[in-house]
């Protein structure tokens, strides 16, 4: 089975999980949470859905917190298709189980940014280590902001 569709079987049946046990289930993995990231496709201007852990969060002055999402694709050659879209179109809907989507403005974190970020990834979950060491890219460290009016 391909990366790809490996990928995409683990989070169909992650979606039924959360849909079949009214999220009581799966609403977090290995200690991080879970989201749903809504991205514009790139080419087809669809709103496009996936799952993702959060490794590392970080307050933000007020009411809100800086998400950071790791672009991995389980080590994969290629860049992940969410990842894509947030680089041509950075605004997106983060969503919580439960939770109705807010919006937010997606970056990829600067080498700086990185180098403090991706320490921290690696603490909430060691395969992001095995993944690097598997793909000749640098994965990319992604840092979702809320969007302010």
């Amino acid at each position: 089975m391909s990366n790809r569709r490996a990928m995409l079987t683990m989070t169909g049946f992650h979606r039924a999980v959360l849909r079949l046990t009214g999220g009581r289930i799966g609403r977090s993995l290995g200690g991080m949470p879970v989201i749903d990231l809504t991205t514009v496709g790139r080419s087809s201007g669809l709103p496009r859905t996936t799952i993702l852990t959060v490794p590392h969060r970080e307050p933000l002055p007020g009411d809100g917190e800086r998400l950071i999402v790791i672009a991995s694709r389980g080590g994969d050659d290629a860049q992940p298709a969410w990842y894509l879209n947030l680089v041509a179109e950075p605004t997106v809907q983060v969503a919580r189980v439960g939770e109705h989507p807010r919006p937010y403005i997606a970056r990829t974190a600067d080498p700086t940014e990185r180098a403090r970020l991706w320490p921290l990834a690696v603490r909430s979950y060691r395969g992001y280590a095995a993944y690097q060491r598997k793909t000749q890219r640098e994965i990319p460290v992604v840092i979702l902001e809320p969007a302010t009016d």
